[in-house]
């Protein structure tokens, strides 16, 4: 008997991908085959193509959306379109029952291709504001799953509805012995862990490195820094650890850590809330980003799970301030975590998405 088939999308960035890695496991059970369209080069490729054997990738052409002027913004909708004839060559020989979109601006051909095919498709939008590639999409997705119940207003109301956060089950598994262990660091002072998202921030790593010596004084620093952007110079210094990015071993360090330093992107901050990690939050400018993240950290410091510096505002002694001003405020912040519990395991988003496999 041949198994039913669902696709995946989503790529661009660590975040447009994590959720789908968190709900592979569940379809795993349930006897899918499971298929995943992401672009040639972007991390999706990594994470998905070469970290999960189990998973089916193919590679699609995909133009860049951008918010800004460039040349490249007259041939890439050539790419885009290269990419839907691609996408339902693909989706026709498969003829899976439904497509999971995370977004990124490589799920727009798939969702095009899907309309064209004929194969409904659900969406998920993990910020406040929905990000370009899913306001494209909106118009053919039957359902679109969002992770903020202030997101309902920006989408229609007969095709949304508010999950929150899908949680990875590892991330709850972690050790804080063997994370000590896998960072070489003691139970003597503080653990910061410092996450500039899967491609680094290097407004995170200057002010961090930049004051490192006085920040470790009173912290000590497990620092996710992002892919090339490793100090050799930095290699011996007691008390601080480097990773370019981590998977498997995440869930240790994150046990092993007791406040964090952070971008303000969805699924990180959500996972932070739900292993109880209070953070310091530096979101993407409006001037870098469409101001997600700024959105992002205001909701999460209105409800009190974080505090905040903007980023314009960072500064070697703004973040030292910053960091003990957190720490100072843990255990009101815990308490407060503790009373919040918005976010669905992979098996109820999986049940959520096989929901809608009917395309009416």
């Amino acid at each position: 008997m041949k198994r039913p088939v669902i696709v995946l999308t989503g790529g661009g960035t660590a975040g447009h991908v994590s959720v789908n890695e968190a709900i592979i496991p569940a379809f795993l059970e349930r006897g899918y085959e499971i298929h995943y369209i992401g672009s040639h080069e972007g991390i999706e490729r990594d994470l998905i193509g070469t970290g999960h054997p189990e998973v089916t990738y193919h590679a699609i052409d995909s133009g860049k959306l951008r918010r800004y002027f460039s040349m490249k913004n007259f041939t890439d909708p050539f790419r885009v379109g290269a990419g839907v004839l691609q996408a339902y060559s693909i989706l026709r020989k498969l003829k899976p029952e439904i497509i999971f979109s995370k977004g990124g601006f490589v799920s727009v051909p798939v969702v095009l291709a899907a309309k064209l095919a004929r194969i409904p498709v659900v969406a998920h939008e993990s910020d406040v504001s929905p990000g370009l590639a899913n306001k494209i999409a909106l118009p053919f997705v039957k359902h679109i799953f969002t992770v903020f119940e202030e997101t309902l207003s920006y989408v229609p109301s007969d095709r949304s509805s508010c999950t929150g956060a899908i949680i990875r089950p590892e991330l709850f598994e972690g050790d804080r012995k063997t994370g000590l262990r896998m960072s070489g660091l003691t139970e003597e002072k503080p653990v910061v862990i410092v996450m500039g998202g899967s491609q680094g921030s290097a407004v995170l790593n200057d002010a961090l490195r930049g004051n490192l010596q006085t920040i470790l004084q009173d912290f000590q620093i497990i620092h996710l820094c992002g892919k090339g952007n490793l100090d050799e110079s930095l290699d011996q210094t007691e008390g601080y650890v480097q990773f370019e990015y981590v998977t498997e071993g995440l869930p240790h360090l994150m046990a092993a850590s007791e406040l964090a330093l952070s971008r303000a992107g969805s699924n990180a901050i959500f996972e932070l809330l739900a292993v109880r990690i209070p953070m310091l939050l530096v979101p993407l400018s409006a001037e870098k980003s469409r101001g997600d993240q700024i959105l992002n950290a205001k909701h999460f410091k209105k409800l009190g799970f974080a505090h905040v510096i903007n980023e314009e505002d960072i500064t070697v002694a703004s973040l030292l301030a910053g960091l003990i001003d957190l720490a100072e405020d843990k255990k009101n912040i815990i308490s407060t975590m503790d009373q919040t519990d918005a976010t669905k395991t992979p098996e109820e988003m999986a049940n959520l998405i096989l929901s809608c496999r009917t395309n009416s």
